[in-house]
């Protein structure tokens, strides 16, 4: 097995340590769901670079079991704002539970979701569920909602620290997606990243400002 040597780590003291992993924190934690999007370019190179950083990500057997979509077409964004509305339509309607739509309200969604066409771009995350690294299609993958789960964390990050907005969405079912995106079978669509610039009017709820504190997300033992 050929092995290399682990990567020089940056030698910080733990003063200096302390207060990266603070000022991380702090630019960060200014992250937002936005839902209200300006029509503002983005350049390209700036969502390759966000899924350069999603794909240093670890995974499962380092099978890498991602793919990224990235829709910048206004008529492809058009088709996944229809498909998606369809199915928001029948989950508002239909598949959601009361308890579901009592979490939901405080945010004020529904089912219609116009930043899918005014975001400049659309970043459609799918999970291999087959392939390995060499993406044949047969061997099998590991751990593949974790680690694309990882991915799309460091792509907010990334997106985050561009300065951009972002927004996860996870219309169900997602099927379309693979569909429009033209991707196998063996993919299964996870979320649809929006990424843009936010509109002058974009607001953020009272209750999507509310952060577990340190003491709630945390044991040390």
């Amino acid at each position: 097995m050929n092995e290399q040597a682990f990567p020089p780590l940056p030698r910080h003291s733990d003063e200096e340590r302390i207060a990266r992993a603070r000022a991380a924190f702090e630019r960060l934690s200014t992250r937002r769901t936005c839902r209200a999007f300006a029509d503002t370019p983005v350049p390209r190179e700036v969502i390759e670079y966000a899924i350069r950083t999603a794909g240093t990500a670890p995974s499962g057997a380092n099978h890498q079991p991602w793919h990224f979509t990235a829709v910048s077409s206004p008529e492809i964004k058009r088709a996944i704002r229809l498909a998606a509305e369809e199915e928001e339509r029948e989950f508002y309607a239909t598949r959601a539970s009361e308890e579901w739509l009592a979490a939901l309200a405080p945010l004020g969604t529904d089912h219609d979701k116009p930043f899918l066409e005014i975001a400049p771009w659309l970043i459609v995350c799918f999970a291999q569920r087959k392939g390995g690294i060499e993406e044949d299609g047969k061997a099998s993958n590991y751990y593949v909602t974790e680690s694309v789960g990882i991915a799309c964390g460091l792509l907010l990050a990334s997106l985050q620290e561009a300065g951009l907005a972002t927004l996860t969405h996870t219309p169900s079912p997602m099927g379309f997606l693979r569909d429009i995106c033209g991707r196998p079978a063996h993919e299964k669509p996870l979320m649809i990243i929006v990424a843009g610039h936010p509109s002058p009017d974009a607001t953020v709820t009272e209750h999507a400002m509310r952060k577990k504190p340190l003491e709630q997300i945390s044991s040390w033992l």
